[in-house]
């Protein structure tokens, strides 16, 4: 259920002037320590609307779990019963989709990524030849930062990750995986740990029962914080 409260439409206009202002700044590889990605984009590539938020965000659900609403575009997590940190985040095409309640197994920067053998057959159809393998970097399709998703003890093949193409937030687009921009998946990354439950909802209602009310933007903790 999502309530995008218009009340609030003008504070959401200075939200995205401030995110803007800020998004431009270098992010440094921890392997090297160079500068050398840019993960800035011009404001208007990304809808307002996917740009982080704080929000008041109605769940039972338990601080720091992860819920993603893949209908919406949304990834949020909770931080009280009522307010959360939503963001932007690119899912997958028709026939990708998927729901179901899942961990944080473990977490890499930079990483470097293995395309699944069934990807590179697909992908060798349509006269693309991907590698077996590519290290993290800039041109890396995981981006700055990954969370590999499992489900009783045994990897999912799913991530939550960043990329290296901001312009899909907001799509489907990718084979299942959580696509964030490079900013918003190092946030995430340094606040949501290994163990962390995820809900993904999406096709199939796998998720099971859960509640969530997108109550729209948390003026003011956005524009005095805490």
């Amino acid at each position: 259920m999502l309530k995008l409260a218009t009340a609030f439409a003008a504070a959401s206009l200075l939200v995205s002037f401030m995110s803007a202002s800020v998004s431009a700044q270098p992010i440094t590889p921890a392997h090297d320590g160079a500068p050398v990605v840019r993960v800035a984009m011009p404001p208007k590539s990304v809808k307002p609307q996917f740009k982080r938020q704080r929000v008041h965000l109605v769940t039972n659900e338990a601080p720091g779990t992860i819920i993603i609403d893949t209908n919406h575009k949304f990834l949020y997590l909770v931080e009280t019963k009522n307010r959360a940190t939503r963001y932007g985040i690119g899912v997958g095409r028709e026939g990708f989709g998927w729901s179901g309640v899942v961990k944080i197994g473990r977490k890499a920067e930079w990483p470097g990524w293995t395309p699944p053998p069934e990807m590179r057959v697909r992908e060798a159809a349509k006269g693309h030849i991907l590698p077996a393998f590519q290290e993290g970097g800039e041109d890396n399709p995981l981006g700055a930062r990954a969370m590999y998703l499992y489900k009783g003890g045994n990897d999912t093949s799913f991530r939550i990750h960043g990329t290296n193409q901001p312009w899909s937030i907001g799509l489907n687009m990718s084979s299942g995986c959580i696509r964030m921009m490079n900013q918003d998946v190092i946030d995430l990354y340094d606040r949501a740990p290994v163990g962390t439950k995820v809900i993904v909802v999406g096709p199939g209602n796998k998720q099971g029962e859960v509640s969530f009310d997108d109550r729209g933007i948390d003026v003011l903790r956005t524009l005095f914080g805490g």
